[in-house]
């Protein structure tokens, strides 16, 4: 099962996270089989690649809570609900 859910990166005390297509049994640095987005908490910034997050969902891709409500943010199941 793939799941969409978030990935650390940045330094100690300044965390920033990438959204990526991963196997829901990788750890959560592991390996990822794509990156849909990025996620900066500290800033409130956020980017978001919809058309293949848009396609994972598709294909069956569950979301993490903290990247459904990105995504609810950003509109994306409504574009989902319109396809």
């Amino acid at each position: 099962m793939v799941k969409l859910r978030l990935k650390r990166c940045g330094r100690k005390q300044r965390a920033v996270y990438r959204i990526v297509a991963i196997d829901a049994r990788s750890r959560r640095e592991g390996r990822d089989l794509r990156k849909v987005g990025f996620y900066d908490p500290i800033n409130n910034q956020t980017h978001l690649n919809l058309p293949a997050i848009l396609d994972f969902l598709d294909k069956g891709a569950q979301p993490t809570g903290t990247v459904h409500d990105i995504s609810k943010r950003a509109g994306i199941f409504k574009e989902l609900h319109l396809n």
